[in-house]
């Protein structure tokens, strides 16, 4: 499937623009938490639900999914490219870089490098996870003790197809995955309204 690239003229675009998830994983499920203020800043951050990563992260992201969608689930996103604008305003609601990249260095999100995401099952219902989204505790550690069991074994599905796609896990998130090639990237502040 032809992936809608959105056109950009910023140079460190150029090679490998920003495109819509859906546009390589046309069943993602969106639930962008920060379109909505349910999300540990307590108010919408996102002017609508957008989920954006590099066409090459992207390309990673549908393998996932292929995988994934093999065993009958669908993936879930709560979050992909994020301008550095909203990076800032979140570490002023929480500077604690265990959870949240401090914006003087930014993370593989603001580079359109990053996902943050769950399974559904067919339906695309959400499955139980190990914790909430965004929980900023113990149980939001891949392998946490006391998860139940099928949460634990859907996270270590979920991970599994992600890390065969190329992607590398957090080591205190279990929704989070980046893309290794990231590091070289840019940050970006391109406003969401500017992807539309």
């Amino acid at each position: 499937m032809l992936a809608v690239i959105v056109a950009l003229s910023a140079p460190a675009l150029a090679a490998n623009p920003l495109v819509a998830v859906r546009s390589l994983v046309p069943d993602a499920v969106l639930d962008v938490r920060y379109a909505t203020p349910r999300n540990f800043v307590g108010r919408a951050l996102y002017p609508y639900p957008a989920a954006f990563l590099r066409r090459s992260t992207a390309a990673r992201l549908a393998k996932a999914a292929d995988l994934l969608r093999a065993e009958g689930l669908r993936l879930v996103i709560f979050d992909a490219y994020r301008p550095l604008s909203v990076q800032r305003a979140m570490w002023k609601a929480k500077p604690d870089g265990r959870f949240v990249a401090d914006p003087a260095r930014g993370s593989r999100h603001n580079r359109g490098g990053a996902v943050d995401l769950a399974l559904a099952g067919k339906d695309g219902k959400p499955l139980p996870m190990p914790s909430d989204f965004d929980a900023f505790g113990p149980d939001a550690a891949p392998g946490a003790k006391g998860v139940p069991p099928r949460a634990a074994a859907d996270a270590r599905r979920l991970r599994a197809a992600m890390v065969k796609a190329g992607f590398t896990p957090l080591s205190t998130e279990w929704w989070h995955f980046g893309d290794p090639d990231a590091v070289r990237w840019p940050l970006l502040d391109v406003p969401l309204e500017d992807l539309r």
